[in-house]
Parts: C-alpha cells; sequence; structure tokens
C-alpha cells in the first residue's frame, strides 16, 4: 500500500467505535481511507456509518494528525501493517474479523506460520509451570514459534521457555505498543523483540 494511504489507516484506526467492520464500510464506500477521514457527516452516513460513529470521526478528526502518527510509531520502531500489505500474516487475513491495521515490534518471519498459541492461567501451580514450559521449549526447539500474550502466569513461561531454547515468539497484546503490561515483563517484551516481535491491533 501506498505511504501516503497507510498514515490515514492508522489515523482512522485512533477513532474510537471504529473496528473491523465500520472500517470495511467507510473503505469499500470511499475507496480511500483519505479521503473517508475528509468526509462530512452525510457522506459517512451514506457509507454506512451510524451516527456514534459519525459523531466520533467528526469530534476525533480535528485531533488526529495521520503524520503526527507516522512520525511517533516511527520513534517508538513500530512497524505498521494494513490488510492490503503483503507483510500482513497470511494466516490473520483468513479471521473473519480480520485487524484492519496491525502494528509490529520486531519482525514478524515466513516461518513463523509454523506456530503454536500457548495461553493458560495467570496463576499456575508449579506443576503447570514445569508442564508449560517443557512444552514450549521442546516445541521452539523444534522450528515452531511460540505465540502468547505476555501475561502473568503461564504466558510468560511460554515465551521464555522459547528464548531459553534459542527458538522464536511473538507476543500478542490487548494493549498499544507504547506499553508494556505487566510492566515487570519490560525486559521480557525487550528479548522478544529481538527474537520475534510484539503484536497489536492498538
Amino acid at each position: 500500500m501506498d505511504s501516503d494511504e497507510v498514515k490515514y489507516w492508522v489515523a482512522f484506526s485512533r477513532i474510537p467505535t471504529i473496528g473491523w467492520a465500520r472500517f470495511t464500510l467507510v473503505d469499500g464506500y470511499f475507496g480511500s481511507l483519505e479521503k473517508a477521514l475528509s468526509a462530512g457527516g452525510a457522506e459517512l452516513e451514506a457509507a454506512g456509518l451510524d451516527q456514534r460513529s459519525v459523531k466520533a470521526v467528526l469530534s476525533r478528526r480535528p485531533t488526529v494528525s495521520p503524520e503526527a502518527e507516522m512520525e511517533r510509531l516511527a520513534r517508538l520502531e513500530i512497524e505498521t501493517f494494513t490488510i492490503r500489505d503483503p507483510g500482513y500474516p497470511h494466516l490473520l487475513r483468513e479471521v473473519y474479523e480480520y485487524p484492519p491495521v496491525l502494528y509490529v515490534k520486531g519482525k514478524i518471519l515466513p516461518e513463523d506460520e509454523r506456530s503454536v498459541t500457548v495461553v493458560g492461567t495467570r496463576k499456575p501451580t508449579a506443576y503447570g509451570r514445569e508442564v508449560a514450559h517443557q512444552i514450549a521449549g521442546d516445541l521452539a526447539r523444534s522450528g515452531v514459534t511460540i505465540v502468547s500474550g505476555l501475561a502473568r502466569g503461564i504466558d510468560a513461561v511460554a515465551h521464555r521457555a522459547a528464548l531459553e531454547a534459542g527458538g522464536r515468539t511473538l507476543a500478542v497484546l490487548a494493549n498499544g505498543l507504547d506499553t508494556v503490561y505487566p510492566p515487570e515483563h519490560a525486559s521480557l517484551a525487550q528479548e522478544i523483540c529481538r527474537r520475534g516481535a510484539l503484536i497489536s491491533e492498538h
């Protein structure tokens, strides 16, 4: 996708209430997120947005600068992928409500498609930690990328096991990439960026 158009996808993603369904509506109607971002209320309604979303676009867009958003992402070393980019994860395209914009800190590689997700309780038993560590480590040594969520408990065990095994790991976050949560996983997050990636739709 043209870099000029990407910044408008990023800006649109910063507007509350605009998720996959509304992205699809406005992109299909206008053919350009730049046009959608500058459209009037009547045009946005014609595109299929409800009044709540129209109000969100009209009230938020004066405070969102596409250029400033891209500069901020560059400072934070965060890459942006839209559903139209060839670098967007192939398997994620097959999800019904795929994230229109994906933010990545680190690198997603083609071999990461051979992956297994390991998630679990935030308060595991000692046995649970041991088994999760063994399974994730064995998979990583076999060339499988370990995917988890950087949360306390089993998620962190899985990431660390993959790293200790010399493998790759991806952390899919519920929060934006400018914040590490929980904060005690800051060093783990940095190591994941070196040997995988942090990924978020925020």
